[in-house]
């Protein structure tokens, strides 16, 4: 896993908050993750992504960072993390860090004493207008909750921008001694041994902010020089940005110099995180294959990120209007689903009505993407949401690891824990909880196990090159991944009715007239035919084509 070990990992996204409980406060804290640590291996994750855990006052999920270089004690210590890192290796598990550089919060001491004196060295950190900005209500990232990205400051006497929430002043990236500091924060986690850091909000971190500023200008040489000095003291650590961006921009995120990526090795596929909705949503793959087309190539070491969620809302707003309104009507259809105009807060498993077959399939299709895939905590068990909490806050609930109170996140009361656990519906600890499904061999957890340990068997699938393979099932979608390993083709059927699919003119290449063999399933199918293929409604099959025994 060494060598460009991002392309052939998993990568499981959690809320250390919302994951285990050590010490019976009602947070979930490191220790609390470290006993799980033979859980997430053995379901066959590969890298952990954590959420922030720095210092904060949590009042945006703690991207609102007042220590970049510590542990928030709700959560522990950097003792603990050091063991964390610890128990990782031991078990080959990689730990990638959110890094906030975009705002801080104004609680930041780097704020505080911005506020306070003029001529404090911080002041030029953030960014500052005498006079009230004529934008100042234009380009908030919370739209119907957020009202403006300048506010005034009493104290300091001018106005500050932020794009997010006003308690988030931006940092002044053009000021060099604010660069100077994030390179020292990548540096210091990486010299505790993290492997890669999520970059939050990539767009607004590097661009030229201030007033009357065009939003699409950027400083990219941010991105370039944070890659140069990390890859000079640890070569095999990774900058997996969030850059919701159209695609003739996204290469300038990845850099090309003489075909490689020179700035950060992996985006997040968005333009086709909204396609695999779509689909979904139409029962109809035709999306898919659009984007597929259209996902600009790669520079070399370069790598997608695939997700069906995250730990924010479904970010519907790239697409169409006509087709935006058609996932909300399929997948989110109370205006309780729904936020910021734009997208949808609920579960997958909730969005698909509980169906173990849509679901399943929905998971294969998005493991076999091209691309690195992306798991939140809590869907290999099929959790769902609690449209009580605020905003974003309702897919945040804790991990639900037993039937027994506060579903085994914690032994405090009720009313202490970070956030209440499901308790009601369908999707309740009661009914929905990791040791009910380990005990059953039809579960998702398990069907989950089978899936993420067949995928390290198909490398084909995060290094190879992927092409649509034509059928005349409307609702099918079939795709072929090949790489030096060999070869795999992938059907899967999004729409509820059987089909038989012809896919003969996929035939084995290899010339040593090795025959097809199914790897994966949703069931067991008597034969396997190339030129007469059956797929059930909602079903899926890898089938692997040919194997060379070649290593990259």
């Amino acid at each position: 896993m060494t060598d460009r070990w991002y392309r052939n990992a998993v990568i499981y996204s959690l809320d250390v908050r919302a994951f285990q409980d050590s010490n019976d406060d009602g947070v979930g804290d490191l220790r609390g993750l470290i006993s799980r640590a033979d859980y997430l291996t053995r379901l066959g994750i590969t890298a952990i992504w954590l959420s922030p855990i720095h210092p904060s006052p949590w009042r945006d999920g703690g991207y609102d960072i007042t220590d970049h270089y510590n542990v928030d004690p709700a959560l522990g210590s950097l003792g603990d993390f050091a063991e964390l890192m610890n128990v990782a290796d031991e078990r080959g598990l990689r730990i990638m860090l959110d890094l906030v550089v975009n705002h801080t919060s104004d609680q930041h001491p780097w704020f505080l004493s911005a506020c306070e004196d003029p001529r404090s060295p911080y002041r030029d950190w953030y960014v500052w207008s005498q006079e009230e900005p004529a934008d100042r209500t234009e380009g908030m990232v919370f739209p119907g909750v957020q009202k403006e990205t300048w506010t005034y400051s009493d104290q300091a006497g001018a106005w500050y921008h932020h794009r997010f929430h006003d308690f988030q002043p931006d940092l002044n990236t053009a000021n060099p001694e604010v660069r100077k500091e994030i390179y020292k924060i990548v540096s210091f986690w990486g010299r505790l041994g993290v492997s890669g850091f999520r970059m939050d909000a990539a767009p607004f971190v590097i661009e030229r902010t201030g007033v009357g500023t065009d939003p699409s200008d950027r400083d990219y040489s941010l991105l370039t020089e944070m890659r140069e000095k990390t890859s000079w003291r640890r070569g095999d650590a990774v900058f997996l940005a969030e850059a919701n961006v159209p695609h003739d921009e996204l290469e300038l995120f990845f850099g090309n110099g003489d075909g490689a990526a020179t700035r950060l090795q992996m985006l997040f596929a968005f333009r086709l995180n909204e396609a695999l909705m779509l689909s979904l949503a139409r029962q109809d793959p035709t999306a898919i294959k659009e984007a597929l087309a259209s996902l600009p190539a790669l520079p070399r070491h370069g790598q997608w990120a695939t997700f069906l969620r995250n730990h924010d809302e479904v970010d519907l707003s790239g697409l169409p209007a006509e087709a935006r309104q058609d996932v909300f009507e399929a997948l989110g259809p109370d205006r309780r689903h729904q936020i910021y105009g734009r997208g949808i807060r609920r579960r997958l498993a909730t969005m698909l009505d509980g169906r173990q077959d849509r679901l399943r399939m929905a998971y294969s299709l998005q493991f076999t993407m091209p691309g690195t895939p992306v798991l939140r905590y809590g869907d290999e068990i099929g959790m769902g949401e609690d449209l009580r909490l605020p905003e974003r806050d309702a897919i945040r609930t804790p991990m639900q690891w037993s039937d027994t109170p506060n579903a085994g996140f914690s032994e405090a009361p009720a009313d202490r824990l970070v956030r209440p656990v499901i308790d009601e519906g369908d999707h309740s600890y009661r009914h929905v909880n990791v040791t009910d499904q380990r005990r059953d061999p039809d579960s998702l957890l398990t069907w989950f196990d089978r899936m993420l340990h067949t995928l390290r068997e198909c490398e084909e699938i995060g290094v190879g090159e992927h092409h649509v393979v034509p059928v005349d099932a409307t609702g099918v979608l079939a795709h072929r991944a090949d790489a030096a390993a060999g070869s795999v083709v992938f059907v899967h059927n999004l729409s509820g009715e059987p089909a038989r699919v012809c896919l003969s003119h996929t035939p084995d290449d290899s010339g040593n007239g090795q025959k097809p063999v199914e790897v994966f399933s949703n069931r067991e199918y008597e034969e396997l035919r190339l030129d007469d293929l059956e797929v059930d409604p909602y079903g899926y099959r890898w089938i692997r084509l040919r194997r060379t025994h070649a290593r990259w």
